[in-house]
């Protein structure tokens, strides 16, 4: 029989792992059925499916039950690894890990912790391919998607018989999980004070001072009309450059290197309107802004309008980037768009007639370095957590078997 180990192990392990069913190590238990016409608004927390994140935490708007208990073994305190058993979650895991108490109600299953096996180990064996896969064999799909109890305890799993190893290894996921919610939640406070201090370094609707200004700057913002900042450019016969297409979070980008095989003829390019770095494309998704500023030269789709800074000396792309791409200028847009195909069209003629309030050119440099490096704060922590999520799926695929 064939000998079986991991393709990676902490050192000092030697022995061979073993195969047993969940149902020996933690048998999963089903909730109680709570009658959802008794939820209230304060007692002990109910966690119900909808309560299991894609992420596998456990959060959002909970409802509440009487702390008349309707059975002793519902209750839920201290760590507890949870599955959802069905709808859109389901199969997936999560640890509540609380000093207060929830109650667990139906078809939220809670592996029982009875000593069996490492519970940080059990964990990160119920994130494998090893679960995946058995759970897909038995998951009854539709609608509403579910799992019993009887079939996941019947799940087989390989484990080293040393708790110790097992420890070791549930140690690590804990670490990494850990870290992964601490960069998660950094990633959620700066977004959350990008959006505050969007809201607060602008003018509101009919003023001319933002609520919080950086150091150093005072007075009244300018007032003008977009056909007072901006003009309609329209240059061809370039077929030479490369193409871009408009992207919603990027800007312009090379057509090439967005992974989409758009079909276009190259006889046309000549037609193809020229985009300089620095000029936004007036594109056609109104609904997303459709403004994009492009940072390299090249040319785009004939459907598109370019504009450009009248004054190029006065105005700073990167500060009027965050302007055409807020939210609040895509509800504005709503005044000046028609058409519904693909979101609504944008006529240069019709976006002309707002007005916009901006500062001079250095409040406009000391605004755009501000959201900049809370923008690679963002980016940053993004890139953490993708590093740690590969990391933490090439462990999962070499450290079980």
């Amino acid at each position: 029989m064939k000998t079986i180990i991991p393709k990676i192990r902490f050192k000092n392990f030697i022995e061979a792992w073993t195969r047993k069913k969940l149902q020996n190590l933690a048998p999963l238990r089903g909730g109680f059925a709570f009658k959802s016409e008794k939820f209230q608004n304060v007692g002990i927390p109910i966690v119900r499916i909808s309560n299991i994140g894609f992420d596998g935490t456990v959060g959002g708007e909970f409802e509440y039950y009487s702390k008349l208990r309707p059975d002793e073994k519902f209750v839920l305190k201290g760590r507890s690894l949870l599955l959802a058993m069905s709808g859109a979650t389901t199969g997936k895991i999560a640890m509540l890990d609380s000093e207060e108490e929830y109650y667990q109600n139906q078809r939220v299953g809670y592996f029982q912790n009875n000593g069996a096996v490492d519970y940080d180990f059990l964990s990160s064996v119920l994130q494998t391919k090893a679960f995946t896969n058995q759970l897909n064999a038995v998951l009854v799909a539709g609608a509403q998607p579910n799992i019993s109890s009887k079939e996941i305890n019947s799940f087989e799993f390989c484990i080293p018989e040393s708790i110790e190893e097992q420890s070791a290894i549930g140690s690590l996921f804990r670490t990494l999980d850990e870290l992964l919610a601490s960069y998660r939640d950094n990633l959620a406070n700066y977004q959350s004070l990008k959006e505050t201090m969007f809201s607060k370094m602008f003018p509101k609707a009919g003023q001319t001072v933002p609520e919080i200004r950086l150091d150093g700057f005072e007075g009244d913002w300018e007032i003008k009309r977009a056909d007072e900042i901006f003009k309609s450019v329209s240059k061809k016969n370039k077929a030479s450059l490369p193409v871009l297409s408009a992207s919603q979070i990027d800007g312009m980008v090379l057509r090439d290197e967005i992974g989409i095989d758009i079909k276009y003829d190259e006889a046309t390019l000549n037609n193809y309107k020229v985009v300089k770095p620095g000029q936004f494309v007036i594109h056609l998704r109104s609904f997303q802004g459709g403004f994009a500023l492009s940072k390299l030269e090249g040319i785009t789709s004939p459907a598109y309008t370019i504009i450009d800074f009248i004054d190029k000396e006065n105005n700073l792309p990167s500060f009027w980037n965050s302007i055409l791409t807020s939210r609040d200028f895509i509800k504005r847009l709503e005044t000046v768009t028609y058409g519904i195909r693909d979101g609504k069209s944008i006529s240069f003629k019709d976006f002309s007639s707002l007005k916009f309030v901006f500062p001079n050119f250095k409040e406009q440099q000391a605004i755009s370095s501000y959201f900049s490096n809370l923008d690679n704060l963002i980016n940053s922590h993004q890139e953490k957590i993708s590093q740690l999520e590969t990391l933490k799926k090439k462990l999962l695929q070499d450290m079980f078997i």
